[in-house]
C-alpha cells in the first residue's frame, strides 16, 4: 500500500526551540519550576520524556517558550535525529526542533515512530566537515507516509502499547534496584544488618568485620581484544564486554560484538562467570554492571571476584555505592582512566560471610525480578522493531495485530 507523503509543516505546527539569552549558562536562567530539556533528555527517552536533569525559572522561561504535552522533541544537534514525545509542558533550546500535531491531520506518535525509520537518512544529510547538524531546513525536506489519521491512531497504538508496557517495565526495575541499594546502605552503611543488636562494634566497625582497601579483598582481572583484522575471531556466540555496552540497569544482556572460540582463545581475556561485576575503568569510567550470562570483556574494563568467601552480590551492591570515589580516583590523560592502584586507596569494609551470604539471599529475589524485565524488555524492543517497518509502510493490516500482554516479574 502506497501512502502520500508531506512535510513536516503540512501536518502541524514546526519551529525551533529557543534560548536567546547570552551567556546560556548563566545561573539566573536556571533551578526553577520550568522541565527545560536538553538534547541528552531526549536521547535517553525510550518513547516519551518522563524526567529531566535541568529546569528554568521564570527568568529562563521569558527568553524561552513552554511546549504543550505530547510535542514532539528532534534533535538536530549534538545527536542527530533523536526523537521522543514530551509527557508534559516543557522548554527546549534551539539544538530541539518541536513538532506539535495538527489533531485532524497526524498523530504525534504516528509522526515520531516514522522517524525511528527515517533516523538513519536524516542524520546521513546532516554529516559537516566540522559538526553534524540538521537544519530545520533539511528536516523539512523528508516527505512523512500520511494514511488516514483514523490508520495513523490505530498503528500508533498498537507500535505504543509496546512502548507503554517497557515503560512500565523501567519503572519496576527502578523500584527493584533501588529497593536493592537501601537495603545495603540499611545494612552495611548504617549497620543496622540482622542481629547487629548483640554484636559489639569497635571504631565504627561491628566485632569480626575487616577493614582495609578494595584491594585487600577483591581480585582485579584484566580483560583483551583479539587482532580485529582476523575474520575468524569475530561473530560467534562469545559476548563481548567493552564501554560501549554499559548498561543503566544492573544487568548487561548483550554486547555490541561477539567472539569465536579462537578469538577467545588468542586475546588476554578469560570467560567470566554469570554475576560477575564488570566496572568500565577507560573513556567511559566507572559504570558498574553484572554479566547475565558467561562473557568476555576487554581492557578498558576490569572484572571484579572475591578474594575470600564472601556474596557477589554483596560484592557488586559494594561496588555500586563506591562509584563516585572510584570516579574521583580516576586518572586523567587524555582520557581519565581507573589503574589497579586506585583500589588501594578506596576504603571497603568486609562483613563475616555469615551475613554477607544473608545479604545476597535477601536481594537476590530483587535481582531476579530485574533480569526478567530486562529480558522482557528486550522480547518486546525486539518484536517492535520488527512490527514498525512493515506497519509505517501499510505491509500489514493494523487490525490483525495482537497487543503485548504484560508478564509478571
Amino acid at each position: 500500500m502506497s501512502w502520500p507523503k508531506l512535510p513536516l509543516d503540512q501536518l502541524g505546527y514546526v519551529s525551533r526551540g529557543r534560548s536567546r539569552h547570552r551567556p546560556r549558562n548563566d545561573p539566573t536562567l536556571y533551578g526553577g519550576p520550568y522541565p527545560f530539556i536538553q538534547t541528552g533528555d531526549v536521547k535517553h527517552a525510550n518513547f516519551r520524556i518522563t524526567e529531566h536533569t535541568a529546569t528554568y525559572s521564570e527568568a529562563g522561561l521569558a527568553q524561552s517558550r513552554l511546549w504543550p504535552k505530547d510535542t514532539l522533541c528532534i534533535t538536530i544537534a549534538a545527536n542527530i535525529a533523536d526523537t521522543a514525545l514530551l509527557g508534559y509542558e516543557a522548554c527546549f533550546p534551539d539544538s530541539v526542533i518541536g513538532f506539535v500535531a495538527d489533531k485532524e491531520k497526524a498523530d504525534p506518535r504516528f509522526v515520531k515512530y516514522y522517524f525511528d525509520i527515517i533516523q538513519r537518512e536524516l542524520q546521513m544529510v546532516s554529516q559537516g566537515a566540522t559538526q553534524d547538524n540538521l537544519s530545520q531546513e533539511k528536516l523539512l525536506s523528508f516527505g512523512i507516509a500520511c494514511p488516514p489519521i483514523d490508520v495513523q491512531r490505530q498503528v500508533a497504538e498498537v507500535l505504543s502499547a509496546y512502548d507503554d508496557l517497557i515503560a512500565t517495565n523501567q519503572r519496576r526495575i527502578a523500584l527493584l534496584e533501588d529497593a536493592a541499594r537501601r537495603l545495603y546502605r540499611e545494612w552495611f552503611v548504617h549497620l543496622r544488618f540482622p542481629g547487629h543488636e548483640s554484636v559489639p562494634v569497635k571504631d565504627g566497625v561491628p566485632e569480626g568485620w575487616l577493614q582495609g582497601s578494595a584491594h585487600d579483598f577483591i581480585s582485579i582481572l584484566s580483560g583483551g581484544t583479539p587482532k580485529t583484522g582476523v575474520e575468524h575471531y569475530w561473530g560467534g556466540d562469545i559476548p563481548f564486554f567493552t564501554p560501549k555496552d554499559s548498561p543503566d540497569a544492573f544487568y548487561v544482556l548483550g554486547t555490541e560484538k561477539t567472539l569465536t572460540e579462537s578469538g577467545l582463545a588468542s586475546c588476554n581475556s578469560r570467560l567470566f562467570a554469570k554475576n560477575t561485576t564488570f566496572i568500565t575503568a577507560r573513556g567511559t569510567v566507572g559504570k558498574v554492571a553484572l554479566a547475565q550470562k558467561p562473557m568476555a570483556m576487554n581492557q578498558s574494563c576490569y572484572a571484579l571476584a572475591p578474594k575470600q568467601d564472601y556474596d557477589n552480590l554483596f560484592l557488586f551492591a559494594a561496588i555500586k555505592d563506591a562509584v563516585e570515589h572510584f570516579k574521583q580516583v580516576a586518572v586523567g590523560g587524555v582520557f581519565d582512566a581507573i589503574v589497579v592502584d586506585a583500589f588501594k586507596v578506596i576504603p571497603f569494609v568486609l562483613p563475616d560471610a555469615v551475613v554477607t551470604r544473608a545479604f545476597g539471599n535477601a536481594v537476590r529475589p530483587l535481582f531476579q525480578q530485574v533480569e526478567t524485565l530486562l529480558l522482557q524488555n528486550s522480547q518486546l524492543a525486539q518484536a517492535r522493531d520488527l512490527l514498525l517497518p512493515k506497519l509505517m509502510s501499510g505491509q500489514l493490516d493494523v487490525s490483525g495485530i495482537a497487543l503485548p500482554d504484560e508478564v509478571a516479574a
